[in-house]
């Protein structure tokens, strides 16, 4: 059975709404004349965790320089790249898209909205705070119900919260969650159930965005690594299982198949990082035009769009020389130009193999990401190996991840004590029982203590262990974070976290 655009649009919403879109008032003045994705799009625009974004790291972390990317201007720049090739295709794409009721209005505003919201899940201090997280998870087997606690462990001291109760126990999945944290399945989790609202439903987008949105399609228990049609890391929590399921049932999305749409928002996603790093590498002077120009002549696998965008680069060169600029300003303007060539390349090759591969991917057949195929992969893959040598793995880089990291690492062991630190296992809203433990608590997002506290509502979410939730809270906590506000916190805590409290068995 293959897929259908029609379905794949769908415009239906969780959560009840107020009122139909589109009602007139008595003098006929139209109160909305949005289509369901434009508000989806307007609804993360104005947005908190949309907003936090500007104080998360995209490559640079704690970045003093304003010209270059934080996780708010390259998401801003996904957006603006998905919603353009969203227009194209909505005009001249395949056949069954383009007839879809209004079509060129729907499908740029779904991309432009899942542009801006694909990294909201990621936690402060860019991949390295994923790799914090997934570290301290993975280093406490006994909150998972194995083994006993290291001696003297001052996390888990207290009569109960060091180990899983009995009924407690956790499935794979569950356990998998956390050991394998992945930021696209907590922004999903973000943005249907923790983002501040009344209908139990976060922002309440529509299936069509939401679905757009999930990069990976399977929980954490089925993880294929050789696989690349999106199995390769977390799509979804356990917490957020019946979620998926209704988004799959109203766009026809059933056996762990990705929207049609995703494969183009991987591949703005792709070519923006890869582009734009490279640019911001320039920018803080680590290197030069010239060092990126060299690499790329000197790539062993060259292809036609880097054989083009260097060609247009010497050109550039020329026409600037007349101009006598600054040398800091020569590599300015050269690679904001050569940005440009770079972009339009492989907006060109991700379209194209989009609408060659259109087929296949609606008959529900995975296919590798647009641009890792023939021509266009020896630009990517050029630019990632330049990225990674200058600018990832650059010492100043490194040096503050490093600090990024065991600032997480310590700050997820003082909001363990906060969490689980407490009268009663079965009551998450009981008495804490140290000083130091009410302090962290309250620290934590009242929002998240909420969901945390509250009875699980069976239509809405399913009863999970209280460990889980315990664990649960903690993610959804970190990884809301902004960089300053975790550096911040952690400071504020640590020289008050004297141990844990002892209550009498």
């Amino acid at each position: 059975m293959t897929l259908t655009w029609s379905q794949l649009l769908s415009e239906h919403r969780l959560a009840l709404q107020l009122g139909p879109p589109g009602l007139t008032s008595t003098d006929g003045f139209p109160m909305e004349t949005r289509t369901e994705p434009e508000r989806d799009h307007d609804r993360l625009r104005f947005s908190a965790p949309v907003r936090r974004l500007a104080d998360k790291t995209q490559v640079f972390p704690l970045e003093r320089n304003d010209s270059v990317r934080t996780r708010l201007t390259h998401s801003e720049e996904v957006s603006a790249v998905a919603r353009s090739i969203g227009t194209q295709l909505a005009y001249n794409g395949p056949a069954e898209l383009t007839v879809v009721e209004n079509v060129t209005r729907r499908v740029p505003a779904i991309m432009a909205a899942a542009g801006l919201a694909h990294d909201l899940g990621n936690p402060p201090f860019g991949h390295q705070g994923e790799t914090a997280m997934r570290a301290w998870f993975k280093s406490r087997p006994h909150l998972f119900g194995e083994g006993e606690p290291p001696p003297g462990d001052t996390e888990t001291l207290t009569e109960h919260h060091g180990r899983v109760e009995a009924g407690q126990a956790l499935t794979p999945a569950m356990k998998a969650d956390f050991r394998a944290f992945e930021g696209n399945a907590q922004m999903l989790r973000l943005v249907t159930k923790l983002q501040s609202s009344t209908n139990g439903h976060g922002l309440n987008l529509t299936c069509a965005s939401l679905s757009t949105l999930m990069k990976y399609v399977v929980p954490s228990d089925r993880i294929d690594d050789a696989n690349f049609s999106g199995r390769g890391k977390v799509g979804y929590f356990a917490s957020e299982a019946a979620t998926v399921a209704a988004i799959r049932e109203h766009t026809g999305l059933m056996g762990e198949v990705r929207h049609p749409l995703t494969y183009i928002l991987e591949a703005c996603d792709d070519l923006c990082y890869c582009v734009v790093d490279t640019e911001d590498a320039v920018k803080k002077g680590l290197v030069s035009f010239q060092d990126l120009i060299g690499h790329l002549e000197g790539w062993d696998g060259k292809d036609q769009p880097l054989d083009h965008v260097v060609a247009q680069a010497g050109l550039d060169r020329e026409s600037a020389k007349s101009a006598k600029l600054a040398p800091a300003e020569l590599n300015d303007v050269l690679m904001q130009r050569f940005r440009v060539h770079a972009i339009a390349s492989l907006v060109t090759v991700a379209i194209r193999k989009f609408n060659e591969q259109h087929d296949t991917i609606m008959a529900r057949n995975p296919v590798p990401p647009l641009l890792h195929q023939a021509k266009g992969v020896g630009l990517v893959r050029a630019l990632r190996d330049f990225d990674r040598t200058h600018a990832y793995r650059h010492k100043d880089v490194l040096a503050v991840e490093t600090t990024g990291y065991t600032i997480l690492q310590r700050l997820m062991s003082m909001l363990w004590r906060g969490i689980t630190e407490r009268e009663s296992f079965e009551d998450p809203k009981s008495r804490r029982t140290s000083p130091f433990a009410d302090l962290v608590y309250s620290h934590v997002s009242e929002n998240y203590r909420r969901i945390f506290e509250e009875r699980p509502r069976c239509n809405q979410q399913p009863t999970l262990p209280m460990r889980y939730r315990e664990l649960q809270l903690l993610a959804d906590n970190v990884s809301g974070m902004t960089d300053s506000f975790a550096v911040s916190l952690h400071d504020k805590l640590v020289a008050f976290d004297v141990g844990a409290s002892h209550r009498p068995v």
